[in-house]
Order: C-alpha cells, then sequence, then structure tokens
C-alpha cells in the first residue's frame, strides 16, 4: 500500500521527537510499542477528526483507518518528519475522503495548489473561540450557555471549506504553531497565515450575524 500523497513533506530531521525509539521498536517487530503509540495519539486524532468533519462515526472511523495504515507502512515513515506530523496527515487525508464521500462534492485536498494570498496573523489564540466574542452582544452569557454556544460555534465551523476549517482546528483550536501546521499539511507558511486569516473574518461574520438576531429576537420579544 503506497502513501506516497502523504510522505511529501520536505526533509527535516526531527532527532528530537520521542516517538522515535517507539516507531523504531515497531519496526524492529514490537507491536506493544504500537499500541502505546495508539494510546499517546488516540484521543488527539479523534478530536481533530471531529472537528473537521463533525461526524462521530466518520472521525471514528478515520482514526481507525489512518493507525491501520499508519502501522501497515512504517516502513516508509523515513524520520524526514516528526511522527505525529507524519499520523495527523494520514488521518486528515482519510477526513477529506469522508467528508468527499458523505457530501458527494468534490472538497479540498491536503495536496491541492492553492494560491498564496495576503499574510494573515502570525500568532493565534490556544482558545476555539475568538477572543472578541464578547463584544459582539451586550452579554452573551445571559443569553447562551455553554452547551449551547459550543453548538453555534460548531455550527459556524462546518460553514468553512475544508481548506480553512483544518486551518483552524490546528491552529485555534489545537494551538500549533503556523510553522508546524505548515509542516502537517504541507503548505507554506503564507498560506497557512491567509487561510487562518479568512477563516477567522468568516467565523467572526457568522457569529456576529448569529447573535445580532438573537438580540434583536429578544429586545422584540420583551416589547
Amino acid at each position: 500500500m503506497e502513501l506516497t500523497m502523504i510522505e511529501t513533506i520536505a526533509p527535516n530531521m526531527h532527532s528530537c521527537d520521542e516517538d522515535l525509539p517507539l516507531v523504531r521498536a515497531v519496526k524492529d517487530g514490537n507491536t506493544s510499542a504500537f499500541e502505546e503509540l495508539v494510546r499517546r495519539y488516540g484521543r488527539k486524532l479523534f478530536r481533530i477528526a471531529w472537528n473537521v468533519v463533525h461526524n462521530t462515526e466518520d472521525a471514528e472511523d478515520a482514526v481507525q483507518i489512518a493507525f491501520l495504515k499508519a502501522y501497515q507502512n512504517l516502513h516508509q515513515f523515513q524520520e524526514n518528519a516528526k511522527f505525529s506530523t507524519w499520523l495527523i496527515r494520514i488521518a486528515l487525508n482519510e477526513c477529506f475522503m469522508a467528508i468527499r464521500k458523505r457530501r458527494s462534492i468534490r472538497e479540498d485536498s491536503l495536496d491541492s495548489d492553492f494560491s498564496i494570498e495576503a499574510d494573515g496573523s502570525d500568532r493565534a489564540p490556544r482558545n476555539p473561540i475568538p477572543v472578541d466574542v464578547t463584544d459582539w452582544t451586550s452579554s452573551p452569557e445571559s443569553l447562551y450557555g455553554a452547551t449551547e454556544l459550543r453548538e453555534i460555534l460548531t455550527n459556524c465551523l462546518h460553514k468553512l471549506s475544508s481548506a480553512m476549517r483544518v486551518v483552524f482546528v490546528l491552529r485555534d483550536v489545537e494551538g500549533y504553531s503556523t510553522s508546524e501546521t505548515s509542516e502537517i499539511l504541507n503548505l507554506t507558511a503564507n498560506a497557512v497565515k491567509s487561510r487562518l486569516s479568512r477563516a477567522r473574518l468568516q467565523l467572526r461574520e457568522d457569529l456576529s450575524q448569529y447573535f445580532s438576531v438573537r438580540s434583536l429576537a429578544a429586545r422584540t420579544g420583551n416589547k
């Protein structure tokens, strides 16, 4: 089974990769070492996959297939990138395959060519909620519970194109740096910044519109 699409990251030795001892042990036939890698990254991969596909079954399938492909093709991993980068990339490829299958339309591929636009912000908050969300309504806490707010944010995130969504998830939800995100997605730093900037702008617009409608409805209902 070939993974040429996945293994396209430019050579960059990661001598400090803490996963390498386990990876090398698996290559030597130690299956318990791979079980440790699954425990180490299972929850993270599922969290990333769910935020991309927004479907529990598809996310679970993507993670399971990713681990299976990683195990079957570990001999192809040349240690030019961190193991976690390689593994996340496999999982994301599975996520986009699930999206294409579910929607029956062509979705953006991780390996598609994109034009580089103006840079976005080089630094991102580690919280999934934009920092100025509370400025869009006088008192969001009084209107929405935490569960409803998460649902609103999830719905708005799902409206993003897959290309923007995955960058937002890696940068603002998972807290990866621009360089780490660039390596995971095999994109330039400028492309990552551009997509992140566009994703944040669209989310702000969608959330602002939602809060404005709800605030107006609340005021109208009180009359």
